[in-house]
Formats: structure tokens, C-alpha cells, sequence
């Protein structure tokens, strides 16, 4: 088997870890350092760190991904495998494997590089994307195909829904790249086609305006559910829409969350509003 480092840190990268322990020779789990989240503030472990864990392998935290080369490139491994880790390695560090570093990443570069590739292709309307392997170079998500699949996007479907359908699919794609590079026929071929970057998600982005058309509203609010969800000014206060459909060619709204409120429907939401008003 080959020897190899796993590096990734939200929930879209732990079922490429297990498949990764699966095939490999596992020697850490690189991840982002605990978070501060929740009312509280808690600092929280990352997905992939709580997984690593559960498995029993050595999980790392660098803060500088070059002071962790220093540390570690003496210890020679065939292959970093790589999902949803959220920091650009250092060509130093690619250049480190034997075999280079696969990236499971959830669009069909060149379409979609960078950060939020599921979210963006709902807000836009695709009826499709997929799941490209690639082998990383120093450029953002530029390496070439290593393998790439199609995905028809469903109708009603959300960035939850499409998400855990491409971090399975990125899973078994990533376990089948690991088994022909341990057989050394691991083909690339480069990407092609027209490129568009994504970028992380502000809070701006999530608000939408009830004026603007309905398929574009719809977009919208199935890119951002069931987290960290659309956002609206409805009735003097900012509401979370949690599901919404078309009806009769209008944007009709099915839960919400309103301030300090847990989620409930639009139909309850309304009543409680106007027993408010008195």
C-alpha cells in the first residue's frame, strides 16, 4: 500500500479520509486548528480532526504549512491526498509525495475553482456539475484531471442534498485515483474549457430580495440550506428561509426562522406576527 498524508478539515472531506485509511498507508491527518463556534464560542474540532481521531491516526495543526514540511520532509510518503482543507499548499509541499497530491474537489474544472463551488452552482441555476480529481500544480483548483464525473443537479435539490452526493461520489473517486497511481497508471490529461474562481461566502450574499424573480429566489435558497441559509427583510425584521417553492409562477415560502425563534412555518409565522400586532 502507499504511504500518504490526508489533508482536509469540513465534513465534505470525511468520507474521502475513511476511503483514504481504506487505501493507504495513513501517516496523519493535516487540518485546520479548533474554532471558536456557537453561542458560546466554544473552540471546536474540525469534521475530518473528530474522524482522524475516531480512527486513531496522528492529526496535525500547522498553522504554517512550510514550518510542517520542515518537520516532516525527512519521513518520505508516496501521496497526499487532499479535500476541502480550506488553505493553498506550498509548491515545497507538493513537490514532497513521491506521487504528487490528489485534490477532490466538487465541480467540473475548470468551471467552479476555489471555494464554494456546490453553492455557486445552485445560485446560478445549473442543471448540472460534477467531481473532478486533480492533481495539484501551485495555481488555485489549475492542476490537471486525473478523473471527472457528471452530476445532474435534481429539481428541488439543496446545497445539503448535493453535497453529501458529491462527497460520496468524491470518496469512491478518490479510492479508484489512489489504486491506479499505486499501479502507476495514474493518466492526467489538462483542464479545458472556460474557467470561473468562487470565492467564500459573505454575509451579503445570503440576503435576497423578494423582488427579484422567482427561479432566481429559488436558486438562492436551495444553495444556502440547510446552512447557513437566505436571508430576508420580511415584515420589519430579518428572517432565515429554511424551504421555499413556486406556485403558480410566485415565490411562495414554506419555514422560516425568525429572530430569537426556532424554525417554523410560513403559515404559523404569519399568525404569530399578527397576534403581535394585537
Amino acid at each position: 500500500m502507499l504511504s500518504a498524508y490526508f489533508f482536509g478539515s469540513s465534513e465534505f472531506a470525511v468520507p474521502s479520509l475513511l476511503e483514504s485509511a481504506r487505501q493507504t498507508i495513513l501517516r496523519g491527518v493535516v487540518t485546520q486548528p479548533d474554532r471558536p463556534s456557537g453561542r458560546g464560542h466554544r473552540l471546536t474540532p474540525t469534521p475530518v480532526k473528530h474522524a482522524a481521531h475516531e480512527l486513531g491516526i496522528p492529526v496535525f495543526e500547522p498553522t504554517s504549512m512550510r514550518a510542517f514540511l520542515g518537520e516532516h520532509c525527512d519521513e518520505p510518503i508516496d501521496l497526499i491526498a487532499l479535500a476541502s482543507f480550506g488553505r493553498i499548499l506550498p509548491a515545497e509541499l507538493l513537490a514532497w509525495p513521491r506521487l504528487g497530491a490528489l485534490n477532490v474537489h466538487p465541480s467540473l474544472l475548470p468551471l467552479y475553482r476555489g471555494a464554494t463551488p456546490i453553492q455557486s452552482a445552485l445560485r446560478e441555476g445549473a442543471r448540472e456539475t460534477g467531481l473532478s480529481i486533480m492533481l495539484m500544480d501551485a495555481g488555485m483548483d489549475t492542476g490537471p484531471l486525473v478523473a471527472q464525473e457528471r452530476v445532474a443537479i435534481g429539481a428541488q435539490e439543496s446545497y445539503g442534498e448535493l453535497h453529501d452526493r458529491l462527497a460520496a461520489l468524491g470518496a469512491r473517486m478518490l479510492g479508484e485515483a489512489i489504486v491506479r497511481a499505486h499501479t502507476g497508471e495514474l493518466a492526467t490529461q489538462p483542464q479545458r474549457g472556460e474557467a470561473s474562481t468562487t470565492r467564500p461566502l459573505k454575509k451579503e450574499d445570503l440576503i435576497v430580495d423578494l423582488s427579484w424573480p422567482t427561479s432566481r429566489l429559488l436558486a438562492a435558497v436551495r444553495a444556502f440550506a440547510p446552512s447557513p441559509l437566505a436571508r430576508a427583510f420580511v415584515d420589519g425584521e430579518w428572517l432565515k428561509i429554511v424551504r421555499a417553492h413556486e406556485e403558480e409562477g410566485r415565490f411562495a415560502i414554506d419555514e422560516v426562522i425568525a429572530p430569537n425563534k426556532g424554525a417554523m412555518s410560513w403559515e404559523r409565522y404569519r399568525q404569530m406576527r399578527s397576534a403581535v400586532r394585537g
